[in-house]
């Protein structure tokens, strides 16, 4: 008997609506608009979260990195050349391998400020002196060939691995592998390319634009072709730096020891450096940090879309008053005939749960399209989570319940004789 009552109020409300057609999709519309703006925003900030997360795991999170950075200096016109030593040494190296406990591995690496060029093409990629373990300490994967063995160090034998972005730059056409390279001023056999940190798609394809990346050599060969003194000439100035290590990436063996390796790191450069001439980077710190702000970050924006449901739902009120104001005979009539208030709230409740639902489903459908439109028209990521369009929905059939309580209470609550007088 109520399945019947509320199948009967459903054709009701929905022949009701269907005589102002115009005025229920415009209705429609305010709620269309803020389900589709909480789906994108949400998709949005998650894929932006996704990404930057992401980024930070391929730090390791199990590892702590210590990067030097170079001390202010002083600028002084009439001096022709300068000398600075700062950073990490490889006595730090050996002392937190030695001495720290939970440390399963430690990578040394050097950075060479050296152009490479292979026949006319010519770029600028971070030139990296790196140990054999560096790939398993970082996780990064080869594309194709080997990465270094202990014997290419030991010897100083000419090799380098290519970075995926600078193989695609030098040899467009070919397989480096076999190949030479020019650094600076010497050659190297190229033994394999890695893959990239990002996606392979999100790389630039235009040739006009700078290109990034890195060239991997042996340390070994690294420390005897290069040595560990950078020479940089600008404006008749000669800024020499020695840095022994430009970065030092820790490998712990568990999540729970790397606070202590941290701080321990930080106690031990502190008391050795004469200057804050280091950084210490945690990207399990970074990770929890950016999880917490993706939280605030969806927050903020679902909050913003929001809005655009409460001023949909304040439509949908608006439209019902009116419409309650209209019928107002009809109500009397039915109150006359023998319907309750119970059957006059239920009337209009549907009719406001129809708009509400009509809205939020053309919503859904939007709010999916926005993001597949973001990432074909630009180089943002877009995340769908299967909870956004089910708690969108969810949100405008409640604000459609909400606001539609006090037109629906105000019809029911008329003076059946007032409501048969009324013109």
């Amino acid at each position: 008997m109520q399945l019947a009552s509320l199948t009967r109020a459903v054709r009701l409300g929905v022949s009701s609506l269907a005589l102002h057609k115009l005025r229920a999709f415009l209705t429609t519309l305010g709620v269309l608009f803020g389900v589709s703006s909480v789906i994108a925003m949400l998709a949005v900030a998650e894929g932006a979260s996704v990404e930057a997360q992401e980024q930070i795991r391929q730090l390791g999170s199990e590892n702590v990195i210590l990067r030097s950075v170079a001390p202010p200096t002083d600028k002084v016109s009439n001096q022709e050349s300068r000398i600075l030593a700062y950073g990490l040494t490889h006595e730090d190296l050996a002392r937190i391998r030695d001495t720290f406990p939970g440390v399963k591995r430690t990578i040394g690496i050097l950075q060479v400020p050296e152009e490479v060029r292979q026949g006319s093409a010519v770029c600028s990629p971070r030139v990296l002196c790196v140990p054999p373990s560096y790939l398993a300490a970082t996780g990064r994967e080869m594309f194709q060939g080997r990465f270094f063995v202990p014997a290419d160090g030991a010897q100083y034998d000419p090799v380098c691995v290519l970075g995926y972005e600078i193989a695609r730059y030098l040899f467009p056409f070919e397989s480096p592998l076999g190949k030479r390279v020019k650094v600076g001023a010497d050659y190297f056999e190229v033994v394999g390319v890695v893959y990239p940190r990002v996606p392979i798609s999100s790389l630039a394809t235009d040739p006009s634009t700078e290109v990034g990346g890195e060239v991997f050599i042996p340390i070994g060969t690294g420390l005897k072709v290069f040595g560990d003194r950078q020479v940089t000439i600008r404006s008749g100035t000669v800024d020499i730096q020695e840095v022994e290590l430009h970065e030092i990436i820790i490998q712990v063996d568990g999540g729970a020891n790397v606070p202590f390796v941290a701080d321990a790191c930080r106690s031990m450069l502190t008391r050795n450096h004469q200057e804050k001439d280091f950084e210490v980077i945690v990207p399990l710190e970074l990770l929890l940090r950016a999880e917490e702000t993706k939280r605030i970050f969806s927050i903020v924006l679902g909050s913003i879309a929001g809005i655009s449901l409460l001023v949909g739902g304040i439509g949908i009120m608006n439209v019902m008053l009116a419409t309650v104001t209209e019928r107002t005979r009809e109500i009397g009539i039915r109150r006359a005939l023998g319907a309750k208030r119970a059957h006059i709230v239920t009337q209009f409740l549907v009719e406001t749960v129809v708009l509400s639902g009509c809205g939020g489903l053309a919503g859904v459908a939007l709010g999916l399209a926005i993001p597949m439109g973001i990432e074909r028209f630009s180089d943002m990521r877009t995340i769908v989570t299967p909870g956004a369009p089910l708690l969108a929905f969810g949100i405008s059939v409640a604000t459609g319940i909400i606001f539609g309580l006090y037109p629906a209470w105000r019809a029911a609550h008329m003076d059946p004789v007032e409501a048969l007088r009324h013109e």
